[in-house]
């Protein structure tokens, strides 16, 4: 190289290593120097809406560069434990909208919710709109309040189940499925037109378990008897003008005025301003700086979505995957780091693929020897959700929390109706006698259906049941009787032995606390794996495993899915499962993609 043109690359050299110590710099400067400034006897306005995922990553430095970071469940119950502990805020108010929590999350708010007010600062809610689980979380707040123009649906619970049996036969496709289990009814999706007793039977039983829980958590929050609210329910939906007359709200008043209310009830001087700060400023205020958040460390791993092999992803059909290469790698880490003293599994999956939940499964055993191991469910931990979670040391769901599901199936498409429905042919040349097993326009030899029934078998018999039983330390045929595909809510699963404890998150860290021997008046450090990805990891193209990586391509796709229908998104979430299916992948899987409203 000549002598100019190695000046020119020591130069530039010198100047890109400026650069990059620059851009760090500025980034350490600004998460520093960004924290906000809270004002005395301030209200700090937290937003409850949107999907409100367990986890999202929280990076300070993102601001810089115009990210908008998500809200997560376990953001808004971070901002409650720091405003209780915050002698600089003086009360909360909820700004309630439309969310897609399941119930399970919605029972972690209200105890959130419950433990602020425990403080003694005032906790308000403000909903415009709102039905059954808007109003179900805002009513453990101190005070609701609606605009006069407002609307409250608490109507009941409607359980909506999709078939797509009709359609599958106008394509000329018939599904080939082996399930194990009365209630093992997944494929019923795509095998029926119509519910099966015991799909019926289940569904009924978790109605009944919802709605009672919906009743008596508003009678005891609003001071009415179950059978008035009950009574209120079969006459609603109410305009706020109504709702406040029966009692279900503090009043009808609009944004302003329940500031108002606030401004009184915090000893404001007449002419003051009420001071408010929004969650997108307090998020910025550390943990540590309150007392929170500090001392021996505790692992929370997040296995969020559907569970498949290799990493977990961002899915284009509108969820999180939950990669067994993924989790094994944080399950490991955690377990050999000497400084983590227990680790918290926090499982929100309706299932998936039996081997990856097996590989997890043997993780979570390997890292029992080593430390206390304890499982948080959140709004379900079903089938495959379950089968990582039975070997832990200890079990905390949530009343609500769906879960059991153990059960097997497995399945392909057949598609020789729709080739010759679209004009295409083909022919298999093949060797060895089951060599054909996965053919996509055939459906099972007799001896081929044997084979899988004995892969199935094995899996349920061999494996699965086993496996609770030793986790659990139930005889098989126990667990046999709860298992066969049936889903529990955390109530009762608990009754029936499945979990340990009723609680969220907070529950399981103090009983993972109580396990490690951490004196349970002190505080824990809760370290996330796998190691969320900041915006500084993507700008120096960092591509070490993360918590939910996903490529400009898997955005673009989400981006698509997500102009979709709901419904079609669910459809094809099915169909990349029967996909995956094909291959020879048997299923451990909640029994339908269960919606309540």
């Amino acid at each position: 190289m000549s002598k100019t043109g190695k000046t020119i690359l020591i130069v530039g050299g010198i100047l890109l290593v400026l650069f990059l110590v620059a851009v760090i710099g500025l980034l350490l400067v600004a998460e520093s120097i960004g924290r906000p400034s809270v004002p005395e006897n301030s209200v700090l306005i937290l937003k409850v809406s949107g999907d409100l995922p367990d986890y999202s990553a929280e990076d300070p430095a993102a601001e810089l560069f115009g990210i908008v970071q998500p809200q997560s469940l376990s953001n808004l119950i971070t901002q409650l434990r720091k405003a209780k502990a915050d002698k600089r805020i003086g009360a909360v108010l909820l700004d309630v909208e439309f969310t897609g929590a399941g119930w399970g999350k919605a029972e972690e708010l209200r105890g959130a919710i419950k433990e602020f007010r425990a403080s003694g600062k005032p906790i308000y809610a403000f909903s415009e709109l709102g039905t059954n689980k808007e109003y179900y979380i805002a009513s453990s707040a101190e005070k609701v309040f609606m605009p006069p123009t407002g609307d409250i649906y608490i109507t009941g619970f409607s359980a909506n189940v999709m078939f797509y049996r009709g359609a599958l036969d106008k394509l000329g496709i018939e599904p080939d499925v082996i399930q194990i289990g009365k209630y093992k009814n997944a494929p019923d999706a795509y095998t029926r037109k119509d519910m099966s007793e015991g799909q019926r039977e289940v569904l009924n039983s978790l109605l009944d378990e919802l709605f009672g829980r919906l009743v008596k958590g508003i009678a005891e929050d609003r001071k009415l008897s179950e059978e008035k609210v009950k009574e209120i329910i079969d006459n609603a939906p109410y305009n706020a003008v109504e709702a406040s007359e029966r009692g279900l709200i503090d009043g009808a008043k609009y944004r302003d005025e329940v500031y108002d209310e606030l401004h009184k009830r915090l000893g404001y001087a007449k002419d003051d301003k009420l001071r408010v700060i929004g969650s997108d400023e307090y998020r910025k205020v550390p943990a540590e700086s309150l007392g929170l958040n500090d001392g021996e460390r505790i692992a929370v791993i997040y296995a969020s979505g559907a569970i498949g092999t290799g990493k977990s992803t961002n899915s284009p059909f509108g969820a999180q995957t939950v990669g067994s290469d993924t989790l094994v790698q944080a399950i490991n880490t955690a377990a050999e780091d000497d400084g983590i003293k227990a680790i918290v599994l926090r499982v929100d999956s309706p299932g998936g693929s039996a081997l990856a939940s097996d590989l997890m499964w043997h993780a979570i055993e390997k890292a029992k020897e080593k430390k206390p191991f304890v499982v948080s469910m959140s709004d379900v931990a079903a089938s495959g959700g379950y089968y990582i979670a039975c070997n832990a040391n200890k079990i905390v769901a949530e009343p609500s929390t769906i879960t059991g599901s153990i059960g097997v199936f497995l399945g392909k498409p057949v598609l020789k109706g729709f080739y010759d429905w679209i004009g295409v042919s083909n022919e298999y040349v093949l060797r060895g006698k089951n060599a054909g097993i996965f053919r996509e326009t055939e459906k099972w030899t007799e001896d081929e259906r044997a084979k899988f029934q004995q892969q199935a078998n094995s899996i349920y018999y061999d494996n699965f049941v086993p496996k609770v039983a030793k986790g659990r330390n139930m005889d098989r045929e126990k667990v046999d009787s709860i298992g066969q595909g049936r889903v529990w809510t955390g109530r009762q699963a608990k009754e029936n032995g499945l979990i340990d404890e009723i609680g969220g998150l907070e529950k399981a860290i103090d009983v993972a606390k109580s396990l490690a021997k951490l004196p349970a008046d002190k505080q824990v450090k809760r370290v996330v794996l796998p190691r969320p990805q900041s915006i500084l990891d993507r700008f120096l193209g960092r591509s070490e495993d993360t918590t939910f990586s996903s490529t400009e391509s898997d955005k673009a796709q989400e981006a698509l899915m997500k102009s979709l229908p709901e419904d079609v998104r669910r459809s094809l979430r099915y169909a990349a499962l029967f996909d995956r299916m094909k291959r020879g992948e048997a299923m451990l899987m909640l029994p339908y993609e269960l919606e309540i409203r």
